[in-house]
């Protein structure tokens, strides 16, 4: 069955369309969107390798001449060198601001892609198809676009929302189980911020979601989706409430940058730990009973996310780079720290000017180096 979630923004709403088979019908949803039938499909080696073919040859049928543009697979790729890279192909392709980029990947591509739309002649619309469980459900939809720097994940970057997306469920048959789970973070997280009876489901359909059972998956993915669409169309630009879909993100992007953005720790990995991080924050604050923070913490380890500091190759971690790396975090405002924090399961709020004190104590007793 194919479901559709409406993003409602102001003049410029799109659709979200989840469902199996989406691929081959991609001419269909997509031609309406374009000036004339030509296009660029930004894609890595891998899923390439695994869909490419069926993806262009859908769109030849279709009517659409769409030009292949491979990178390397890899949060490397979202770099200034990527970007450079990225433009220049987009660029000898000759086309104009009228033409579309397809985002056809996982969080990396689309983010890489939708920046180099944003700034393509100064903006051309874009089309993401997501192939991974956490670009399904959380960076395909609401428009933020970035790369990477050396001093920190995607602080280099635009909001550019796409025109359509396109959430094939069966592309996730062919996504590493390690690649699930880290989508599945994305998954808990929602359910963690906002929708205490949406945790409460995913506590009993765990196994079933990852085990890629066919409503399990909808149900999952059409929840997030919907959720998300919903805060979006409510603060695009992240001034408010927006910030909360960054639950675990402040404590995950520090590991992740002092970790080198390394395969030993993937994003989805990361933020299942920064959740569990900000739950146990929220336990010693007195925000939270230590019951929540048990339970959320036993829904991501049991998914087969780590939940703590030392089960991270590469620990022990330097409290100093940790803190250094939240001082950079797009929340910190004045030099002030910004975290999400929780009053329990589904109760997220931000949290303004938070005491570093605390925090350091916090992050020494979870196993950092003083």
């Amino acid at each position: 069955m194919i479901q559709t979630v409406n993003v409602a923004l102001e003049g410029r709403p799109y659709d979200v369309v989840i469902g199996q088979g989406l691929i081959d019908q991609a001419a269909r949803y997509l031609k309406p969107l374009l000036k004339r039938p030509l296009t660029a499909v930004v894609m890595d080696d891998t899923v390439a390798g695994l869909h490419g073919d069926r993806l262009l040859r859908a769109l030849a049928v279709g009517g659409v001449d769409a030009h292949p543009i491979l990178v390397a697979p890899g949060e490397a790729t979202k770099s200034f060198d990527g970007l450079a890279d990225l433009t220049d192909r987009l660029l000898a392709l000759e086309l104009d601001r009228a033409d579309r980029i397809i985002a056809f990947g996982g969080g990396v591509v689309g983010d890489l892609a939708g920046f180099a739309a944003a700034i393509f002649k100064r903006g051309i619309d874009f089309i993401q198809i997501p192939t991974t469980l956490l670009a399904q459900v959380d960076s395909s939809v609401g428009g933020k676009t970035a790369i990477d720097t050396p001093r920190g994940k995607n602080l280099v970057g635009a909001f550019h929302q796409p025109r359509l997306v396109l959430a094939d469920l069966g592309v996730l048959d062919t996504l590493p189980d390690r690649e699930m789970i880290c989508g599945f973070a994305e998954v808990l997280k929602y359910g963690l911020l906002g929708d205490a009876a949406f945790f409460d489901g995913l506590e009993a359909k765990t196994r079933s979601v990852l085990d890629r059972d066919d409503d399990a998956l909808a149900w999952a993915v059409r929840r997030c989706v919907e959720m998300k669409a919903e805060i979006v169309g409510a603060d695009e630009r992240e001034s408010g409430r927006r910030a909360l879909l960054n639950l675990g993100h402040t404590f995950g992007h520090a590991v992740e940058s002092a970790n080198g953005f390394g395969d030993a720790l993937k994003h989805g990995e990361a933020v299942g730990l920064g959740c569990a991080l900000a739950f146990r924050f929220s336990v010693g604050l007195g925000l939270c009973s230590g019951q929540d923070a048990l339970r959320a913490e036993r829904a991501i380890g049991g998914a087969g996310l780590p939940t703590a500091l030392r089960q991270i190759a590469g620990h022990p971690f330097r409290v100093d780079d940790l803190m250094a790396s939240m001082a950079q975090d797009k929340k910190a405002l004045g030099g002030a720290l910004t975290f999400v924090l929780v009053r329990g399961i589904g109760e997220a709020f931000i949290a303004k000017d938070v005491d570093p004190g605390p925090l350091r104590a916090f992050l020494i007793d979870e196993g950092a180096l003083p």
